[in-house]
């Protein structure tokens, strides 16, 4: 039987994710209420600007004292789409004592500071779901957290920001520049004013955090994370990337090591082959590619940002909470038993890709290769070309790590041959 008395629901922030989550609880308040068995109920909004018209919202449900919100005892569950660090870690943290759970869309705040939150949730024996901070509408954590439980997870894999791959697939499929595909991502809506967490790997790097956490039961906290962005990719790379039957994305990789005994996480572009499913992912699609031992390999696929979709992620934990709200229970907290180490970036085994400005002369390529040879890298292909005294060396080795990479490229540069190293990527997905 449906329990008459509605669950009462804190809403902190009404942009773009937080009006659809009221527009969704208003228009499938009947819906929810029998999946969930009691009708939930929209008990405050707490907002920057009061003023702003907000359709569907009654305005006597605004407030811009989110603190007070939190604090009234009768909020069964507060959802927070505000984002950032300050002052969502504090509101939450207050919603927890003062008997409320959470639902959080905030993949900055989870990645730097969760194993505080989810300390925070034990203590007072409430629920923190945060499904919508990682890939928008696409079911992942919940897969990561619950339906994989009793499997061992190797290798999370994946295109996890919109706008990046956007710009990318922009390049790879017309043949424009970076600038010219981050001014068309700007002009369609994909891309903030100021790209600079989405372009260079911030968002990604949180989002990878989280997923190593939870896919590999350790703490990987943001300073974990390996990050390099892509506004360095260009034209030429896409060339050479074709030429070898790749294309290029911006990829969070969280891997654990052969012996189980560490964990890695990073986030750069990368060459990946077009038969791999990830090659395909258009437009401002996620897709995440899961590796496990008994599973084998998953692929999870769709809108990973945007108002609806995100809010449908939160919607759903929402209805999670409050299932277990009624039945007096919680929802799995945090998992970190495996304490894995998170091994440097150097430990990371993969190929590369390194092209070369050097003189159009006998011996390069021999001096080249021996430099290779002297820090024990092993060269897959070599492609020259080259015409008045200027020359392009393009080199695609077998895998090795990258301090042993690093390394060649440094004694790469002193050669006096070698006029410059025009670009390193990295392989994957082979």
């Amino acid at each position: 039987m449906m329990r008459t008395r509605p669950l009462k629901v804190a809403l902190l922030g009404c942009g773009v994710v937080g009006s659809e989550v009221a527009r969704i609880m208003t228009t499938h308040s009947a819906d929810l209420a029998a999946r969930i068995g009691a009708p939930v109920e929209l008990a405050g909004v707490a907002v920057r600007r009061p003023d702003r018209v907000r359709a569907g919202i009654d305005p006597a449900l605004v407030t811009t004292d989110a603190t007070a919100l939190v604090k009234r005892g009768d909020i069964d569950v507060v959802v927070e789409v505000i984002g950032g660090i300050e002052p969502a870690r504090t509101l939450i943290t207050t919603a927890f004592e003062h008997g409320a759970s959470v639902v959080s869309a905030n993949k900055a705040l989870i990645a730097q500071d969760g194993a505080a939150l989810h300390a925070a949730a034990d203590a007072n024996e409430k629920d923190l779901y945060y499904e919508a901070a990682v890939a928008g509408a696409i079911p992942l954590i919940r897969p990561l957290r619950e339906s994989l439980a009793g499997d061992k997870v190797n290798r999370v894999l994946g295109i996890v920001n919109g706008t990046t791959n956007f710009i990318l697939d922009a390049m790879d499929t017309t043949g424009a520049g970076y600038q010219e595909a981050l001014d068309e991502a700007t002009a369609l809506g994909y891309a903030e004013a100021d790209p600079t967490a989405d372009v260079e790997g911030f968002d990604a790097a949180a989002k990878a955090a989280i997923l190593a956490g939870i896919a590999f039961h350790t703490r990987v906290r943001l300073d974990d994370v390996h990050r390099e962005g892509m506004t360095e990719v260009t034209a030429a790379d896409f060339a050479s990337a074709k030429e070898m039957g790749c294309t290029i994305k911006l990829l969070a990789i969280c891997e654990r090591a052969a012996d189980g005994g560490s964990v890695t996480a990073r986030v750069h572009p990368a060459m990946i082959p077009l038969s791999h499913p990830l090659a395909g992912v258009r437009g401002a699609y996620n897709a995440v590619f899961v590796e496990s031992d008994a599973a084998g390999q998953l692929m999870f696929y769709g809108p990973g940002a945007g108002g609806a979709p995100t809010a449908s992620a939160v919607l759903g934990d929402l209805v999670a909470v409050c299932r277990n709200r009624l039945g007096g229970g919680r929802g799995p907290g945090e998992s970190a038993y495996a304490a894995l180490p998170v091994s440097p970036m150097g430990d990371v085994v993969t190929r590369y890709h390194i092209s070369l400005d050097v003189a159009d002369k006998p011996g390069v390529l021999a001096q080249v290769a021996t430099v290779f040879a002297e820090h024990g890298v092993s060269i897959d292909t070599v492609r020259q070309s080259g015409k008045d005294g200027e020359a392009s060396l393009v080199v695609v080795t077998h895998r090795a790590s990258d301090a042993a990479l690093g390394g060649t490229v440094e004694a790469l540069r002193k050669l006096d041959t070698v006029r410059g190293v025009a670009s390193i990527m990295r392989v994957e997905g082979e």
